[in-house]
């Protein structure tokens, strides 16, 4: 797969590089420092802390057990 380092812009591809999305170590290791500087953040949470910590996390639980009652229907 052919991309560019996200640090340099040089061109890398998976099947050379072994530091694929980077085109080197050097690369790989700067956008490693620039996370543990927070030089890089996440815009907005994925999810409120307090809504999680107080149970009320809005998960999709899919009704699976009506599956089970005939498990060799044809239209399942």
């Amino acid at each position: 797969m052919k991309h560019k380092c996200p640090i340099c812009k040089a061109a890398t591809d998976s099947a050379v590089h072994t530091d694929f999305p980077f085109c080197s170590e050097r690369c790989r290791e700067r956008d490693l420092g620039n996370w543990a500087s927070e030089k890089y953040v996440v815009s907005e949470p994925v999810f409120n802390e307090d809504d999680i910590a107080a149970g009320e996390g809005n998960t999709i639980v899919p009704d699976l057990d009506n599956d089970l009652d005939n498990p060799n229907d044809a239209e399942h």
